[in-house]
């Protein structure tokens, strides 16, 4: 609806880590995917509910069609307001999960003891499902990206006017993985929807003041403790994969798995505007203050870019670069440009 930090001095200590703890990490993310989910879903429901009560009572004419309207304009927010708080609880377990991830702290101890127990006796039950899901041509994943977060001006990024450890990005989604050719495992369509987290965070005590269709950055009166602005996308990423986990052969049969090797992946993404925020906090005579302005700041509404990964097995180096301007009618172009990680969860 309308709502990690991981600094780039961190990319090189994940893709170098052995990914020890693996299935429980992928288990945990999807579970935290699916409350998210789940959330969304709840508050849809009761807002659906809501919105028949109220066109019940146009219907019986106890209330005006304005009335009504704006009846359900509110509802719609105050359920947008509910998904972004429940949803923030998530988000955080996300970033603790990752955060363990990247200390070591998420362990294999006790998957290692059950799968030794269980080998023999589960052995051809899980040869026949490894041979399943080698048979299908689209499989799916969840994916998890973060990283940091920044804006070209006038296609330049030198003394740019944002933080570079303070601005991030995030990315949750879910992704179709179809293997294009029948008999080879190289080339593969990789298409699906996420929502995408872009943060800024001014440099020198400023922040965002719009004057007309013109949306500057300018100087506090009072000095703040943050200064963040953020935005949030519904996309559509597609994306060519050059998987190169290779066939494999099998009772005389060609055996395909993909997440196995390198990957390769060139594309883009399209999507909308669902929100613009800024958030200033500071000092307010000995008591610390947080402001929230929603609004759309004069951001484009419709985004599209080019994006592209490389990276081994479901780890990768992700890299993203907005073609439209983040301000419509500023005089100078700023473009949104993203690098991270990218994890792809089977």
């Amino acid at each position: 609806m309308r709502n990690f930090t991981i600094y780039l001095a961190l990319l090189l200590c994940l893709l170098a880590s052995k990914m020890l703890g693996q299935e429980t990490f992928e288990k945990r993310a999807k579970n935290i995917a699916s409350k998210i989910e789940t959330i969304t879903k709840e508050e849809k429901a009761a807002l659906k509910i809501e919105v028949e009560a109220v066109n019940n009572q146009l219907i019986n004419g106890t209330i005006s069609r304005e009335v009504a309207e704006n009846k359900k304009k509110a509802l719609a927010e105050a359920r947008a307001i509910n998904i972004e708080s429940r949803v923030a609880q998530e988000q955080e377990n996300l970033k603790n999960l990752v955060q363990e991830k990247v200390d070591g702290k998420i362990k294999e101890q006790d998957s290692t003891r059950r799968y030794s127990f269980s080998f023999h006796k589960n052995k051809n039950k899980n040869n026949d499902k490894d041979s399943i899901q080698s048979e299908k041509r689209t499989t799916s994943q969840f994916v998890l990206a973060a990283g940091l977060n920044n804006l070209l001006s006038d296609a330049k990024l030198e003394d740019s006017d944002y933080r570079f450890l303070g601005s991030h990005f995030y990315e949750l989604g879910i992704t179709y993985n179809s293997r294009i050719l029948k008999s080879d495992n190289l080339l593969h369509a990789k298409y699906g929807l996420s929502l995408m987290y872009n943060n800024l965070r001014p440099t020198e005590n400023r922040s965002f003041v719009v004057n007309g269709n013109q949306t500057n950055l300018v100087v506090n009166a009072i000095d703040l403790n943050d200064s963040r602005f953020r935005n949030v996308y519904l996309v559509a990423p597609v994306h060519l994969e050059f998987d190169f986990s290779g066939n494999k052969m099998k009772e005389g049969k060609s055996f395909f798995k993909t997440h196995q090797s390198f990957r390769l992946g060139v594309g883009g993404y399209a999507g909308i505007n669902l929100k613009s925020k800024q958030i200033t906090k500071y000092d307010d005579t000995n008591l610390k203050a947080t402001e929230k302005v929603r609004g759309d700041f004069n951001t484009t509404n419709f985004i599209y870019g080019l994006s592209t990964y490389i990276g081994y097995k479901e780890t990768s180096l992700y890299l993203k670069y907005d073609l439209n301007p983040l301000f419509k009618d500023n005089a100078m172009k700023q473009n949104n440009v993203s690098l991270g990680l990218r994890f792809d969860l089977n």
